[in-house]
């Protein structure tokens, strides 16, 4: 991406929403007022994963009990929203880097209303799975524009504390979502949670297209079509720190999303928990989540090597989830929900430091082409998380052995991918993971 003055200029006006109408050279609290006002929109496209996986969360033995369907299959619509969220990130992506940032988000944002009002309506289990598909799919422009637009104002560390600060606002959604979609059922039923998401869709939809500037100027726009794009993908994979750094955050992200899809099963059917105890325990662990993500951006990033943060990050996960296998194999006897959820807690909690620092590490390889490189991040995550949803459910809605065991292998290869293909400990890793690393927003640059 071109450093020079104009460009530079052209971002930084994007990032504060200075305006013709504002004059030039809008004064600081301006500028802080509308810097804040374009994290609250990203912070905002990135919870809409959570809140369309997490408000539903729930309900899920309601729609078993409502489609007279098996619980397998009712998880289904997990991984079909999942995979959906996968595959549009690999066509919205390149679409951003092509004809900017706000014109596809807000094609995407449209038909994630129309698909999620569908869901409401459906009859039948295989239609259910059928709109999620679709709701995925659409759901994904969110996902990776907010990325891409992230990579297109920050560099280095920068860009870490920022994620770690997104991480704050889009983890008050699964706080809350599970909390939203518990006393919507005292309401109503299922149906009702995505009338819901389908008012929140709307809403975003709105605040993109009055108050989200477009951060990429067309000069750094790619002009050609899907041969470049694949390109482009080609070359990111070629490297084997981008690649190291996305198959660990995969798989970090696919034993999170192990918990994700199991727990509801775990804590309501296997330890007899209300859906309202279960919407607080989630919220506790998301939590954990955003607490340890703020000590990460604001404590530990600067002052420690990333690569050495995730490394830690992925040692607790590892820990946590052999824990969990212990205990859900009878290895200590029969245990509650308390240590159970204390170990979920603990795992939950670490990829406050896990995720948003692979991410970084792997968008620090990428200086232009930031929505392909994002579309692979997301897509590459959610597919694998997509293969573990059904797993965990295979033994059936009576015991917890396979989510355990999804969660370890996981982690497990997560690790091994880092230690393997990342090499923190070379020369190389040093340069991208070293906590002075191009620490200078991309939106400063050129002055």
């Amino acid at each position: 991406m071109p450093e020079g003055g104009a460009t530079a200029g052209a971002v930084r006006r994007a990032a504060t929403g200075a305006s013709t109408g504002e004059g030039a050279g809008p004064g600081l609290p301006a500028r802080r007022r509308a810097g804040l006002l374009v994290t609250l929109v990203l912070g905002g496209l990135t919870a809409t994963p959570p809140l369309s996986m997490d408000m539903y969360l729930p309900a899920l033995p309601e729609v078993t009990r409502s489609l007279h369907a098996p619980a397998a299959t009712v998880q289904l619509t997990l991984t079909a929203c999942l995979a959906g969220m996968a595959l549009g990130q690999l066509v919205v992506g390149p679409m951003s880097d092509r004809w900017g940032r706000r014109r596809p988000l807000l094609a995407g944002l449209v038909v994630y209303v129309v698909a999620t009002a569908l869901c409401a309506l459906a009859p039948t289990v295989e239609l259910l799975v059928a709109c999620r598909l679709v709701q995925g799919l659409a759901g994904a422009a969110g996902i990776v524009i907010a990325r891409a637009v992230v990579r297109d104002l920050y560099d280095g560390v920068a860009m870490a504390r920022f994620f770690s600060t997104l991480m704050l606002i889009s983890g008050v959604a699964p706080v809350v979502a599970p909390l939203i979609g518990a006393q919507v059922l005292r309401a109503t039923d299922w149906r009702g949670v995505f009338l819901v998401l389908t008012g929140v869709g709307l809403l975003l939809a709105v605040v993109v297209w009055t108050r989200l500037p477009e951060t990429l100027p067309a000069a750094d726009r790619h002009a050609g079509g899907v041969g470049e794009a694949l390109h482009s993908m080609r070359r990111l994979l070629a490297d084997p720190l981008f690649t190291g750094y996305l198959l660990t955050g995969g798989f970090a992200f696919a034993a999170l999303f192990a918990y994700i899809s199991a727990s509801p099963f775990v804590v309501q059917e296997i330890y007899g928990a209300s859906p309202q105890t279960f919407g607080l325990l989630f919220g506790a662990n998301s939590v954990g989540l955003v607490l340890v993500g703020q000590l990460n951006g604001r404590v530990l990033v600067g002052r420690v090597r990333l690569d050495r943060v995730l490394a830690v990050g992925l040692a607790v996960v590892v820990l946590a989830a052999t824990a969990l296998l212990l205990m859900t194999t009878g290895v200590f006897g029969e245990v509650g929900l308390v240590p159970v959820a204390a170990a979920l807690f603990v795992l939950m909690s670490a990829m406050g430091v896990t995720l948003p620092n692979a991410q970084t590490l792997a968008l620090l390889r990428v200086r232009h082409s930031a929505g392909s490189a994002s579309a692979l991040l997301g897509t590459s995550s959610f597919l694998i998380g997509a293969i573990a949803s059904p797993l965990v459910g295979i033994a059936g809605e009576r015991t917890a052995v396979p989510m355990a065991v999804v969660q370890l292998a996981a982690a497990l290869v997560a690790a091994a991918c880092f230690v393997g293909m990342c090499r923190p400990w070379t020369k190389a890793g040093a340069e991208d993971g070293g906590p002075r690393a191009r620490v200078t927003p991309r939106a400063e640059e050129g002055n």
